[in-house]
């Protein structure tokens, strides 16, 4: 029918887009990863916040390869997406990928944060000399938690699924996908926790920096020192604010994914998957001009691509 070739061609346009988004957002994280491991088995080590950019970089890479799979066979193909496990799988593999970039982002808010302010603090003395060693400690904890999210997250929608198949008596996955809203609460819920406990994080670390640059400029005088300190808290400042904006406009997306009327015709669901799909490349962008060694490289790469252009 007419109406049906319009939905298809609608569902075409967003996966062709959303893939588009997808591989670029793979290119900018996979350059992330490339760098730095390159300056590892150079350097034999990496300092914490390479680290974190580098788990973060490979985090966003297969989230947004197995996110894309997902998006694909629910817009393309929904019933093979409802054979039983491909659903649970891919679910819980994308949530797990989800929340784990969710906190290792949050691990480098705080380890921006600790490492800029000037708090006289004994608990922040010590974070400030220890916090190199408890960077990998709070990294691991961060793929544990989302692991452990991932798999509650996974016998849920598991539970669903079988009970939606006893209720319906046949294998009618158009059926069982619809009674798959029944769960969505507990998904969120689940999801929700992961959110805004790095949500959290972000905001603490943004607060606390503002505190210690309003203290930092009260005392300040005309020494070089003094001015590095504030160029230091400004940077900080400008990379965590950018990660708060994005987590922030990210939330609001994600609280519209919720909206009962989630058919892929619908524009608003379009814009919420260009937006979904942009976040992990532009925010990685974001990461890449705020640190000298990977901007450095990149305008490096770009200024031969365009040589070699201007030669032809």
């Amino acid at each position: 029918s007419a109406q049906q070739s319009n939905v298809t061609s609608f569902g075409v346009m967003t996966v062709a887009i959303i893939t588009l988004e997808t591989f670029a957002g793979m290119w900018i994280n996979s350059f992330i990863v490339s760098v730095l491991c390159i300056a590892w088995i150079k350097r034999k080590s990496l300092n914490s916040n390479d680290k974190i950019l580098l788990l973060l970089g490979c985090f966003r890479f297969l989230y947004l390869c197995f996110s894309w799979a997902y998006s694909f066979l629910s817009i393309i193909y929904p019933n093979y997406l409802y054979v039983h496990p491909t659903h649970e799988l891919l679910l819980s593999i994308s949530n797990f990928f989800d929340c784990s970039t969710l906190w290792v982002s949050a691990c480098l808010c705080g380890f921006y944060c600790i490492k800029i302010v000037n708090f006289r603090n004994r608990f922040f003395m010590y974070l400030k000399g220890k916090i190199d060693r408890i960077v990998p400690w709070l990294l691991l904890g961060s793929v544990l938690l989302s692991l452990v999210i991932s798999s509650f997250l996974y016998d849920i929608v598991d539970k669903a699924q079988c009970n939606s198949r006893r209720s319906t008596g046949q294998g009618n996955f158009l059926k069982v996908s619809g009674k798959m809203d029944d769960v969505f609460f507990g998904i969120y819920f689940i999801y929700g926790f992961g959110f805004v406990t790095s949500f959290m994080a972000v905001i603490s670390s943004v607060l606390l920096l503002l505190f210690s640059l309003w203290r930092h400029k009260c005392k300040m005088q005309t020494n070089s020192m003094k001015n590095l300190s504030m160029d230091a808290h400004i940077k900080a400042m400008k990379s965590i604010l950018s990660i708060l904006v994005m987590y922030s406009i990210n939330f609001l997306f994600v609280t519209l994914t919720l909206i009962p009327s989630r058919k892929e015709e619908n524009p608003m669901m379009f814009l919420i998957y260009v937006f979904l799909y942009a976040f992990p490349g532009v925010h990685s962008i974001i990461l890449i001009f705020s640190n000298p060694k990977l901007k450095k490289t990149l305008l490096r790469i770009l200024s031969c691509v365009k040589c070699k252009v201007c030669m032809r």
